[in-house]
């Protein structure tokens, strides 16, 4: 069927319908365009005249999702998560072996406690849990640029911020000790792998925002957490060399040569 159209203020035609079809598919013709065909009492839009009407509602319907593009792979950044999570770890137990110090607590009963070594770690999640609810971020997450909020971004509240870190504590560095903590590092690293996010941030709605890195914070990051193992070793050495010495000998005669090196005199005990 032939079709006249009015562009531009002239009248165009006649053009077969189907070339007006394809003009109507690349968006070359709006749907008001003034068109008309013989049978019609006056011109009329495009999308008026049956012959077209059902092109412009097909160019209205989205394609169907298997047809869209995949979406862009958000950023994950675990490896600068792995260490956020280390150096607030490593610099808490840093502290609270100095603490412990400081307070004459017995450090070789102390080591040898399975339950306090076992849960040493959990009133830092409890300060984790709060950092977040208030500030978004804790030191390390800090220093490296993180910041967990809602999928909608919005801040998490008190009780969201337990619950994930109460997730993180046991399933994502079990406690913290020893070869439990690499288990359940490697399970959540090939589970958010898997999944596109951990396990605590998909149960919870959550995502962690990745910012870009500033060269002076990652610098006070490798400084602190030097810093934080060397207190550590410093309170907690002399009892492991002397426990291990037990067994080896060598380990302990060793140890005694070089003692001065290792506990400097303000920390030994009178």
């Amino acid at each position: 069927m032939d079709i006249w159209i009015i562009l531009d203020g002239e009248k165009v035609g006649p053009i077969h319908d189907f070339e007006i079809r394809r003009k109507i598919e690349t968006r070359e013709l709006p749907a008001t365009t003034p068109a008309w065909h013989e049978g019609l009492d006056a011109w009329k839009p495009l999308i008026e005249i049956d012959l077209f009407t059902r092109e412009f509602e097909i160019a209205v319907i989205p394609p169907p999702a298997d047809k869209l593009p995949p979406p862009l792979p958000k950023k994950t950044a675990y490896i600068r998560r792995f260490w956020a999570r280390w150096f607030d770890l490593y610099l808490y137990t840093g502290l609270w072996w100095f603490a412990m110090w400081a307070a004459g607590q017995d450090i070789k009963a102390a080591l040898l406690n399975p339950w306090l070594m076992f849960f040493h770690c959990v009133p830092w999640f409890a300060l984790e849990a709060l950092l977040i609810h208030k500030f978004r971020t804790t030191p390390g997450k800090w220093l490296l640029g993180l910041q967990v909020v809602n999928n909608d971004s919005s801040q998490l509240d008190l009780a969201a911020s337990i619950r994930r870190s109460l997730r993180v504590m046991f399933s994502g560095v079990g406690f913290g000790w020893g070869l439990l903590a690499v288990f359940c590092q490697a399970l959540s690293l090939f589970t958010a792998k898997r999944l596109g996010t951990p396990l605590w941030d998909l149960r919870g709605g959550h995502q962690v925002v990745i910012n870009s890195l500033c060269p002076v914070r990652i610098v006070v990051l490798i400084c602190l957490f030097a810093g934080a193992l060397q207190l550590q070793m410093i309170v907690v050495s002399p009892y492991l060399f002397e426990m291990a010495g037990k067994s080896f000998p060598s380990i302990k005669e060793q140890y005694e040569k070089n003692q001065p090196w290792h506990l400097p005199e303000r920390f030994k005990k009178p």
